[in-house]
C-alpha cells in the first residue's frame, strides 16, 4: 500500500564526505550518485572563482556570500583554505524521498552539522600520502606552497564526538572505493 499523496516520503540521511584535498571526494560522490539514482548530491556555494574548476559548485563573491549569510540561506557555512563555503538550507528538500544526500564538508564543521541534521553520517575518505601528493600536483589548482600546506593538514583527525563515522580508502581503484562506500550506505539504511 502506498502512502497518501499529501504525506512526504521519509527523509534520507545527510552523508558528509570528508577527507584531505586530493583524496577524491568529488570522484567518489559522483560515482555513488551514478550507482544509486536515489542518492543525491548537494552543491556547495563557494567564494572561489568559476574558472578555478574542480567540483561542481556555485561560485560567489565575498559580498554575495555575506549577503547569503545575512539572508539566512545556509544550513551551514564555514571558512577553509582562505575561502568561504556554504550548504544551502535546500538540502532538506533534497533529502525527501532520497536514499541519502552527499555533501563535501570540512572537518571543522562536522560537529555543527551533526547538531543541524537529524540523521547525519560521515564517510571519511583516506589515501596514502604519496597518492595525495600526486593528485594535488596533477590538478594544478594550488601552487607548491599550498600543496605543502594541504598535505600537512591531511593527517588531522576528525573531531571527537561524531556518532557515525565510516572510513573508505581511495588510494587505488575508484570503483573499489565506490563499492566500499555503497556497502556502508546500504548497511546503514535499516
Amino acid at each position: 500500500m502506498s502512502a497518501p499523496a499529501d504525506i512526504n516520503p521519509a527523509k534520507g540521511p545527510v552523508i558528509a564526505v570528508v577527507g584531505p584535498s586530493g583524496v577524491g571526494k568529488d570522484s567518489l560522490m559522483s560515482g555513488l550518485a551514478v550507482a544509486d539514482p536515489r542518492l543525491r548530491s548537494m552543491r556547495r556555494v563557494i567564494t572561489r572563482a568559476p574558472e578555478a574548476g574542480g567540483e561542481d559548485y556555485q561560485p560567489v563573491s565575498e559580498a554575495e556570500f555575506a549577503a547569503l549569510v545575512e539572508a539566512d540561506v545556509f544550513a551551514l557555512h564555514w571558512n577553509a583554505h582562505g575561502l568561504r563555503y556554504g550548504v544551502p538550507r535546500d538540502i532538506e528538500k533534497l533529502r525527501i524521498g532520497a536514499s541519502g544526500v552527499l555533501v563535501n564538508l570540512s572537518r571543522a564543521v562536522l560537529l555543527q552539522a551533526q547538531e543541524v541534521f537529524d540523521d547525519f553520517r560521515v564517510i571519511s575518505v583516506t589515501a596514502r600520502p604519496e597518492v595525495l601528493a600526486e593528485r594535488l600536483a596533477g590538478r594544478g589548482r594550488e601552487d607548491a606552497d599550498e600543496v605543502k600546506r594541504r598535505l600537512a593538514r591531511a593527517s588531522l583527525a576528525l573531531p571527537d564526538g561524531l556518532k557515525q563515522v565510516y572510513e573508505v580508502d581511495n588510494s587505488g581503484d575508484l570503483c573499489a572505493a565506490i563499492v566500499q562506500a555503497q556497502s556502508i550506505i546500504q548497511a546503514k539504511r535499516g
